[in-house]
This record gives structure tokens, C-alpha cells and sequence, in this order.
């Protein structure tokens, strides 16, 4: 690739499970994982930081023997840190906390790289980008969220479009490479310009489980409409 070629970061696909059959969970993750895609996020909610309750760390550590795909916990609940082992055992290779309900975000993204998983931390929209700039060492990733978290099949925020972008200029910052995530509304009418504006790792739910060529369809065409925003980059 020569010096003025564009830098294209790892493309992730990574399926939200909470359009899946919850009943035949095993068999969804199987699915998802012969389609293709990189990572399954579970949304995990408790019904106190958004208004919705899904699974806990059991049901993930029940499927987790089911495929060989990494999991990632995105911890939508209050008070993560005495749960965040909990998650890890269970077989969670990345564990997405939220800022707004970390105390001492510092200590809780150190606690989950001492139990052997990858720190993230994700920005509700309201949530300013300054809250990571401290604590840039230790994440793997930064997830900014295109929806408000408790529910899917809402609508993405175009207007994170320039919070999306700045993450990445700060990310750009840090000494090592840092993954940036977009969770909300993402298809292929969105996945372009969150793209354009920065990020390389895609979670999409009700988009990609109703695309009319089937999961792996839709996992192949996000992948490459988001490489492609990629390589034409500016």
C-alpha cells in the first residue's frame, strides 16, 4: 500500500441478540456466527439505567460453549463493578461499561482488564466526549451510542455524526489503536455515514436480522458499504 493510500482500520460486524428468538438463543449464535460476523453483543439491561430487562451473566455462560465466536457485554446497568467478573467468567471477551454509571471509571475499566477482558466504555448522545479523554490508556474501545440504549429498533441520531467524528480525532490521540463503536439504528441506509465519520465497528440488530437476503447477506453488505466509506475517506 503506498504512503498515500487511505488506512483502513478492521471492519467488525457484531449482531445485537435482542431481535433474537430468546427461546432458541444457542441456535441464533450459531446462525450469526456461520453469517459471518466478528463479534455477538449482548445488551444487558437492568431495568434501572434503562427502562427494559434483558439477561444476566447465566444465560450468556449457557451459550457461550455454542460457538466459538468472541462475545462482547454491553452493560446497560447501574453500579457494573460488582458484575463485571461475573461477565468475564461467562465467557464475555469485551466488556462495554457505560460513563454515566461508573463512579470511578478509571478503577472499573483497570478492574476489567485485570480479569482478562477488553475495557470499553460507551457515551450515551447527551454524554460530552470529555468524560474518556482521561482514561484513553485503558480502552480498547469506545462505543458512542446512535440511540437512546434500552430498546432496539429506534431510529439512528445523524446528528452523532460530528460527536462520532471527534471520537475519532481524540482516539487518534492515544498511543496505541483504539476500536470506535456505533450502536443504534445501523443498516444500510446509516452504516455509510457513521462509517464516513469515523467508526470501524458496526452493531446492528433489527436491520440485519430483517434483510431479505438473511443474515449473511446482510453481514457481507454492511461490511463492505462500510469499507468502502472507508477507502474514500478525506
Amino acid at each position: 500500500m503506498g504512503s498515500s493510500d487511505p488506512v483502513i482500520p478492521p471492519i467488525l460486524i457484531v449482531p445485537s441478540v435482542l431481535p433474537a428468538d430468546f427461546a432458541r438463543l444457542g441456535d441464533e449464535c450459531r446462525d450469526l456466527e456461520a453469517a459471518g460476523v466478528d463479534r455477538i453483543q449482548f445488551d444487558v439491561m437492568d431495568g434501572r439505567f434503562v427502562p427494559n430487562l434483558t439477561f444476566g451473566p447465566d444465560v450468556i455462560a449457557a451459550v457461550r460453549p455454542t460457538v466459538a465466536v468472541p462475545f462482547e457485554a454491553h452493560l446497560m446497568i447501574e453500579e457494573p463493578d460488582h458484575l463485571v467478573p461475573r461477565f468475564v467468567e461467562a465467557g464475555c471477551d469485551t466488556i462495554i461499561v457505560h460513563a454515566e454509571t461508573c463512579v470511578h471509571l478509571h478503577r472499573t475499566l483497570a478492574a476489567v482488564r485485570e480479569f482478562g477482558a477488553s475495557p470499553a466504555v460507551a457515551l450515551n448522545p447527551h454524554t460530552p466526549l470529555e468524560v474518556v479523554a482521561n482514561v484513553l490508556d485503558l480502552c480498547e474501545m469506545v462505543l458512542i451510542m446512535t440511540v437512546n440504549p434500552g430498546f432496539g429498533g429506534q431510529a439512528y441520531l445523524s446528528t452523532m455524526e460530528p460527536k462520532i467524528a471527534a471520537a475519532r480525532a481524540l482516539l487518534d490521540t492515544a498511543d496505541h489503536w483504539i476500536d470506535l463503536e456505533v450502536d443504534g439504528g445501523i443498516g444500510p441506509s446509516t452504516i455509510t455515514e457513521a462509517a464516513v465519520a469515523g467508526a470501524n465497528v458496526f452493531i446492528s440488530g433489527s436491520a440485519l436480522y430483517r434483510h431479505v437476503g438473511g443474515l449473511g447477506a446482510a453481514t457481507d453488505e454492511l461490511r463492505q458499504l462500510a469499507g468502502k466509506a472507508w477507502a474514500n475517506r478525506t
